[in-house]
């Protein structure tokens, strides 16, 4: 009968995936609830029938790969011993945390889990004779499960998990044996509350540079006219002569891929960032009169906003950091972290990894000469 009741489970979970559409990536970092009802499988050792319950779990996002829940379940089934004169039920309550590894972030979301917390089991059973009918102990469970988002509010968990804990239960003539550890087998089905959820930033296209007009070409020089006769040379004057200013040199802008610089969704430089960043320290030390450069780090919309300022903000630092360290001063250097507010490319309509793949050029840092980008063109070599 257990075997029978897993099967069903697995393929009514699994089943959502001819629900799955197409829909962009919808991680978001939120906040969720999933109430919900559950059904159990108890252990032999019990001697009790299958049971109904219900659960309500609080998740949380944390990442494009991982979200934690907080789970309070009960679940309780009458007594099966067939032992005459015996009646009763068996009741399970639990409290406990589970992490979710997220194999999508489309609106089918498939996971894997596994949690730990604390159960209380009470075998209350009448005339059987059982000893210690109640015991709290620790919780273990496994499992696998899938989301399905109808919208960014609302959507649909189903999961199926084992779920280990101990008990006392028995009696003398051992017709009920459940001293030590039991093993249930529950599936759940729920209905998520998303609240927190920032809604989706359409990144705007960046716009156009504004070209730099060309240098205008020299006009023919005239034709030379004869020259007149010439007249007696006046008494020599002063003449004021002005000095033209030092030609500046250009700080050309450096783009970097922060895939170069970073892991995805990290913001410690990798070893082969730094042979990257030498050349910019190289730069600096070579001209001096760039007073003040700018390190602004960019990230993609994937993710909440806030989360997207700290990690931009970060990666800036970082970089900034590493170039002081190789002998800038850092006087001469200001980070400063965008976010997802600068983007340079759109994706509309993709989802998933290829998403991810798409938002690459969003995921930069910047380093450019302030002086120079506010007064573009002025004073500067050809």
């Amino acid at each position: 009968m257990q075997n029978k009741m897993i099967k069903i489970a697995i393929a009514a979970t699994l089943g959502l995936t001819s629900l799955a559409s197409t829909a962009e990536d919808m991680y978001r970092g939120a906040w969720y609830a999933v109430p919900g009802i559950s059904y159990m499988n108890t252990d032999n050792d019990l001697e009790a029938d299958n049971g109904r319950g219900g659960f309500i779990s609080i998740g949380k996002e944390v990442s494009p790969n991982w979200d934690f829940q907080g789970r309070l379940g009960y679940n309780r089934a009458d007594e099966d011993t067939g032992l005459p004169g015996v009646g009763g039920k068996y009741k399970q309550t639990t409290l406990g945390i589970d992490a979710l590894y997220m194999f999508s972030r489309d609106k089918f979301r498939p996971f894997l889990l596994a949690g730990v917390g604390a159960a209380r089991n009470n075998v209350d059973y009448s005339n059987a004779g059982i000893g210690d009918k109640t015991r709290t102990s620790w919780l273990g469970s496994v499992g696998l499960g899938a989301q399905y988002l109808i919208s960014e509010e609302f959507g649909l968990q189903a999961d199926l998990r084992h779920q280990w804990s101990k008990s006392d239960a028995k009696n003398a003539a051992r017709t009920i044996d459940a001293d030590g550890t039991i093993g249930n087998t529950v599936f759940s089905l729920g209905a998520i509350l998303r609240f927190g959820a920032p809604a989706p930033v359409v990144a705007e296209a960046a716009p156009e540079p504004t070209p730099i007009a060309a240098a205008p070409e020299p006009m023919p020089e005239p034709e030379p006219e004869p020259e007149p006769e010439p007249e007696p040379a006046p008494a020599p004057t002063a003449v004021a002569v002005a000095v033209a200013e030092p030609c500046k040199p250009k700080f050309e802008t450096i783009t970097l891929s922060a895939e170069k610089l970073f892991g995805f969704d990290k913001a410690k430089l990798q070893d082969g960032a730094k042979p990257i960043l030498d050349g910019v320290v190289a730069k600096l030390k070579e001209h001096e009169e760039f007073k003040l450069v700018m390190v602004t780090g960019h990230t993609d919309r994937i993710g909440s906003e806030a989360y997207n300022q700290k990690l931009s903000e970060q990666r800036a630092h970082q970089v900034k950091n590493y170039i002081v360290s190789q002998g800038i001063d850092a006087s001469r250097l200001q980070a400063v972290g965008k976010g997802e507010s600068e983007p340079v490319a759109d994706c509309k309509g993709i989802r998933g990894k290829k998403l991810i793949e798409c938002l690459a050029p969003n995921r930069r840092v910047v380093i450019l000469d302030e002086e120079q980008h506010k007064v573009e063109g002025q004073n500067a070599c050809n």
